[in-house]
């Protein structure tokens, strides 16, 4: 199959990251890859794993934004020229790029949901969702089936996956931890968007209670985002300044992860998880608030702990007892690895995107693709 990913960015965030590990899972399968973005800081890691990359300007959120249109008239180009066989989008506005081009050309459109959505009017009412698509949980699911009213049969559910070998390397924890300005105290850190959905506010204010048991702890945040100012007032109100440390972005996540002595993700809503996944995989204990996908992926005392949402009293007790416990820590990070190799491999996310892509192809009339597919395609 020849294959066109639609992406806003290549910058580090999960996005990017699901896109690498799956168009170079499919690459390896065989299948030409094609990718059109505004580019970003892992464009050479798309570039080793023998991806085709286009350069469109789709530096943005406004789905009815001009840029859309100059994209729509570069791609359709492209579309035509390498005869793509279908297009996979993953954001609201590459959703309306890649509808628009599969209307015109009729070619499939692949959509996959990474989380929730408000359901806005114009959502519903311009859906531009596409033959088939993708959601990362079976409770993304649930949430288009019941709140967008979306046919069932056209939403299917396909895990993210994680290339494991890449995780799991504890080598380079000491230097990075130096890297940090840190020694001998407690790690604790949270890779993700600076966004009030994802839980910051809570997870500072647990750490407030952490310090006052472990005072030399320190809580790592790694992410951008429109929150920055007011967790960083936040952290100075509560005076635990010397305590928080933020870091805007990392290439390498592993590093950042092995340095970690507890992962935690106190989202208030999430679709899966890609950052808690890989920090499962990397084998360190987690902690997790019982919404969304975390569900999913943490099996409460087994593998890390759940803990509800905005609960700081819970989440504090969450840390401290893990710090408090390193048996306890090992234990749930031997099993976080072992969960995620067994459940959400690179290899079963790749084969059930493929299936949906060759069922979307081969049954183009339940789908909504009216073109005639030429005999053996």
């Amino acid at each position: 199959m020849k294959i066109l990913f639609i992406a806003n960015h290549l910058n580090v965030g999960g996005i990017s990251s699901y896109l690498l590990t799956l168009a170079s899972g499919l690459k390896q399968k065989g299948h030409q890859i094609y990718l059109a973005s505004n580019g970003g800081e892992l464009e050479d890691k798309f570039k080793q794993a023998g991806i085709t990359l286009f350069q469109v300007p789709l530096k943005t959120k406004n789905e009815i934004s001009y840029k859309i249109f100059f994209c729509f008239w570069r791609l359709r180009k492209v579309v035509r020229k390498f005869n793509i066989d279908l297009i996979h989008s993953q954001s609201r506005t590459t959703q309306v790029l890649a509808d628009l081009l599969g209307r015109a050309l009729v070619r499939p459109h692949i959509f996959t949901c990474h989380g929730f959505f408000k359901p806005k009017i114009l959502r519903r009412i311009f859906g531009f969702w596409g033959q088939r698509i993708i959601a990362v949980s079976q409770q993304v699911k649930e949430h288009l089936v019941a709140d967008f009213k979306l046919d069932d049969f056209k939403v299917s559910v396909v895990n993210n996956g994680i290339d494991i070998k890449n995780f799991g390397d504890f080598s380079n924890r000491k230097i990075t931890r130096q890297g940090l300005g840190i020694s001998d105290a407690f790690l604790v850190g949270i890779i993700a968007r600076l966004s009030d959905v994802k839980g910051h506010l809570y997870l500072i204010r647990a750490m407030s209670k952490v310090v006052e048991v472990f005072p030399t702890a320190k809580l790592l945040m790694i992410g951008e985002g429109k929150m920055k100012n007011a967790l960083m007032e936040e952290v100075g109100r509560l005076g635990i300044q010397k305590n928080v440390l933020f870091v805007p972005q990392v290439d390498n996540t592993r590093d950042m992860l092995a340095a970690m002595d507890i992962f935690v993700m106190p989202s208030l809503q999430e679709g899966l998880g890609l950052a808690l996944m890989e920090a499962m995989a990397q084998g360190v204990a987690v902690v997790g608030s019982a919404v969304g996908g975390i569900k999913t992926l943490i099996q409460d005392k087994f593998n890390g702990l759940l803990v509800e949402p905005a609960d700081v009293p819970a989440l504090a007790q969450a840390i401290i007892t893990l710090l408090n416990d390193p048996g306890l820590r090992r234990d749930l990070g031997i099993q976080a690895r072992k969960f995620i190799l067994v459940n959400f491999s690179q290899e079963e996310m790749v084969n059930k995107t493929e299936i949906v892509y060759q069922q979307t192809l081969r049954h183009p009339a339940l789908t909504g693709i009216a073109r005639m597919l030429p005999a053996g395609r």
